[in-house]
């Protein structure tokens, strides 16, 4: 079977990586991947390794990236799932946990009962379903219910933007379960995601860093991060800011384009 890019340890620029946030960076929210889009990332991928890491659980990001007949795992080197708490390289899975470890049954039970309240007296101009989905490794929350068309999902951001309900609801959430380790991060247009700190997306940069310590395995000294959430409180600015990486800023997938064609002279 012939491999259509060359081994990793033969790429041009063998030491890089480009990781990629998915939702408003390579895809519109929860929307599915243009083709322009990955005929460039195929391009880059003859240069560096590639990679996405999202929040999301990998069904939703096979979904947005990948076809019924073509796997997600074919198209990037490296995915990260849930922030890299599951993780695969060349398509074969790398060390996994899970969060219901990490925190337990009766802290999760006591932190759920607390936000469906909070959320059955919120008043919003609407509610769907699918308020909680748990994942395994974090809690993604919607105010307004992760079952929300696609018009309701961008009503439900402009009118957030103007009154903070996601930012007013992770205070509340923060005063009630700080003692616990836990990082609250908005992400997307409806949600926010809750994880043990240090669980957000710089966790999938151990699983880079474990290359290294392989046999013949590859030392990732340049990593590139895109993404669209960078500001602080965003779920893609801790990884943005850390110093492994080097960040970069989108606005949509087409600005993602713009920016890799100029750096990578493509």
């Amino acid at each position: 079977m012939s491999f259509p890019y060359p081994p990793l340890e033969e790429r041009e620029l063998k030491n890089t990586i480009v990781l990629f946030d998915v939702d408003g960076t390579l895809t519109p929210s929860r929307g599915h991947v243009l083709p322009e889009v990955l005929t460039l990332l195929a391009r880059l991928r003859q240069k560096v390794a590639i990679g996405f890491v999202g929040g999301s659980d990998f069904p939703k990001q096979q979904e947005q990236l990948g076809t019924s007949s073509v796997d997600v795992r074919t198209l990037f080197d490296f995915c990260f799932s849930e922030n890299g708490l599951t993780a695969y390289k060349n398509g074969q899975p790398l060390a996994s946990t899970s969060f219901i470890q990490w925190l337990g049954e009766d802290a999760y039970k006591e932190l759920v009962r607390f936000v469906l309240h909070y959320i059955a007296d919120l008043d919003i101009p609407v509610k769907r379903g699918t308020f909680v989905e748990f994942r395994n490794g974090m809690v993604n929350i919607s105010p307004i219910g992760r079952n929300a068309n696609q018009r309701e999902r961008e009503d439900f951001e402009k009118y957030d933007n103007v009154h903070h309900v996601r930012a007013e609801m992770i205070e509340k959430l923060k005063e009630r379960f700080g003692h616990l380790g836990l990082t609250f991060s908005i992400g997307g247009q409806l949600s926010f995601d809750v994880f043990p700190t240090g669980w957000d997306k710089t966790y999938c940069l151990q699983h880079l860093e474990n290359e290294a310590k392989k046999p013949d395995g590859i030392a990732y000294t340049t990593i590139h991060f895109f993404g669209d959430k960078t500001a602080p409180g965003g779920n893609d600015h801790e990884i943005f800011a850390d110093s492994r990486t080097i960040g970069h800023t989108v606005v949509d997938p087409a600005d993602t384009v713009r920016q890799l064609k100029e750096l990578f002279d493509l």
